[in-house]
């Protein structure tokens, strides 16, 4: 168990009022005892709740079917059972029926809903915000973990680009690089890779398909891998002929756009104003309506975490967030541009994960 995790997550349910929660994100779950399994349909939940009786005060109980890995040590308490008994009921044991329990956003409503039958509970409450808070700072090792993860996507970049020749297909470029990830200690991809040429990359996520490159296109690779269960994100975009003037010009109204949002990250500013100040870059460019997206978001354990780099997230970042800035101009069958950095948050300022070159490349093809 992760003591210094559980604590945060008890802290900030108290916050809430909140004294127990049940816990049945995998993720999170890892995050806080260091056990993973994959449950699928199967019930899969973590119980934390305050205990001024126990050393530590709090007390945790796991519970896990018998067909998945010996979760012996992971928790106080392992309750197991098989497909034949009724998780509810051992659930029901444990819970204080006198108090509202927090549950988790992934709880599906097959098991919700029994659990309010059961009355396990005097109510419930929606809890994810608990962790997803914990989550959302990172401590010393996942901050490693994160600027380790970069440092692959680094090198995955420069083989892409490698990669880039006459009539070859997106979705070949795409399939290849799971190899180079797993080449570079990596176990795989965060998301699913985006390779546009030309057009399709006016399209923020487009999907790779048969579409070949040809001498003049435009390039943009948008990928990330996990390693050491951590994620990585990176978006770079690329010229294979001398750009034109219009071309240039996205490109670097995007390229300062990014920049100029790095540089005023740090301990007070809100999420908003990054957003803000990326944002008006390019609309002072002439290309605000084509800036479709919110800036950025957290990034950790998955791609995606909750709390996003937006014009309406008025929260103040702080020390250990981790998040993209990843400005971008979209021209309907003409071009895409966006330039993606991955930053930490630290006491002063921010660091920036990615090295991989942001000024304009023409590739060699």
């Amino acid at each position: 168990m992760n003591t210094a995790r559980i604590q945060r997550v008890l802290e900030n349910l108290s916050a809430d009022g909140l004294s127990q929660a049940l816990i049945t994100d995998p993720l999170s779950i890892w995050y806080l005892t260091g056990y993973y399994t994959e449950p699928y349909e199967r019930f899969l939940a973590l119980y934390l709740a305050q205990d001024s009786s126990a050393a530590a005060g709090f007390r945790t109980t796991l519970f896990c079917n018998r067909l998945f890995p010996d979760a012996s040590g992971f928790a106080d308490q392992i309750v197991a059972f098989d497909d034949t008994e009724d998780p509810i009921a051992l659930v029901s044991d444990v819970a204080e029926r006198d108090m509202p329990l927090g549950i988790d956003k992934e709880l599906s409503a097959r098991w919700l809903l029994p659990l309010m039958d059961a009355g396990v509970a005097t109510s419930f409450a929606l809890a994810s915000t608990a962790v997803d808070a914990a989550r959302s700072v990172k401590d010393g090792e996942e901050q490693e973990f994160m600027r380790a993860a970069s440092r692959v996507n680094d090198e995955a970049m420069g083989w892409l680009v490698a990669q880039v020749r006459e009539g070859v297909a997106e979705r070949e470029i795409a399939a290849g690089l799971l190899g180079e990830y797993r080449r570079l200690g990596a176990e795989g991809h965060a998301f699913t890779p985006i390779v546009s040429f030309g057009p399709n990359a006016a399209d923020p996520h487009h999907e790779p398909d048969g579409t070949v490159f040809h001498k003049g296109d435009m390039v943009l690779f948008d990928v990330g891998c996990k390693r050491r269960a951590y994620c990585s994100d990176m978006t770079r975009t690329f010229f294979s002929a001398e750009p034109t003037a219009r071309q240039l010009e996205v490109y670097e109204a995007v390229r300062r756009a990014n920049e100029a949002a790095e540089a005023i990250v740090g301990p007070g500013v809100t999420f908003a104003q990054i957003d803000l100040t990326a944002r008006r870059v390019i609309e002072e460019a002439g290309f605000g309506p084509y800036f479709t997206h919110r800036l950025g978001h957290q990034i950790g354990l998955t791609d995606h975490e909750p709390g996003d780099v937006s014009s309406t997230h008025d929260e103040a970042v702080r020390p250990g967030q981790c998040f993209s800035i990843e400005p971008g101009i979209y021209l309907p069958g003409e071009m895409g541009v966006r330039i993606e950095d991955l930053v930490i948050v630290g006491e002063d300022g921010c660091e920036v994960l990615n090295s991989y070159p942001k000024g304009p490349m023409v590739l060699s093809v």
